[in-house]
């Protein structure tokens, strides 16, 4: 069951919305403030808050408890529900990378429709990132997306060919296992290879991965007999 929060200081408002969203089949929990809520959330987010910028006497507390949420979740979906409708508290809402930004009054279905429609984006933001997870694996500093035959270095893309790219995903699938230079020439796919094309593009790749990291140094030569990673 997904959980909302909804930080309101206005009892009968935060009680409707609260009541209208349980009626989804939402789990709900709701506070007064932003320092009752900023101590929840510390211990645990929901899985979507809906705030209201103006909380008791404090006039941009919405906005404030937004910036602590994006410092522990930067994808939560956010709801600003307020009667604060200058275009300025509306831009400074979305620069804070809120979902939405509600002006109150509302009726609660469009509150409930609203609530359900970003919950699918975010579930489908979900899937589609947990897709993208399967198809890259990570070795340290290595990441490698065989999806987009993409290697990165400390985050760092590497302007890879694409024989560079299966050699190093070969390497590094194995760390610290020794690649003789006949399985390397398997893994260009190509006829004829000798040893100083493998050397010479193992030294291409050095090259490519010291424009990043002058101290690289994974890539370990076997004396006559193949190469290695070892990081």
């Amino acid at each position: 069951m997904k959980q909302i929060a909804i930080v309101e200081d206005d009892p009968d408002q935060k009680e409707n919305y609260a009541a209208a969203l349980r009626r989804q089949g939402y789990e709900v929990v709701t506070f007064s403030n932003r320092q009752e809520a900023e101590e929840a959330f510390a211990k645990e987010l929901p899985d979507l808050a809906v705030l209201d910028v103006m909380l008791q006497d404090d006039h941009d507390a919405g906005f404030e408890l937004c910036k602590k949420i994006r410092t522990i979740n930067p994808k939560l979906p956010i709801i600003f529900l307020t009667a604060r409708d200058a275009e300025s508290d509306r831009v400074s809402g979305l620069r804070l990378d809120a979902w939405d930004y509600l002006i109150k009054p509302i009726t609660l279905d469009f509150l409930a429709v609203r609530v359900s429609s970003l919950f699918r984006i975010a579930d489908t933001l979900h899937e589609r990132e947990s897709q993208e997870n399967t198809e890259r694996t990570e070795y340290g500093d290595l990441s490698i997306d065989e999806s987009s035959m993409t290697i990165r270095w400390q985050g760092s893309i590497l302007e890879l060919t694409m024989t560079e790219f299966w050699i190093v995903e070969s390497l590094a699938s194995n760390p610290g296992h020794v690649r003789s230079y006949e399985e390397l020439m398997q893994v260009t796919r190509q006829t004829v290879v000798e040893k100083n094309t493998i050397n010479g593009h193992i030294r291409r790749i050095r090259g490519k991965f010291k424009e990043f990291d002058s101290g690289f140094n994974c890539i370990k030569n076997v004396f006559g007999v193949g190469y290695r990673w070892n990081c």
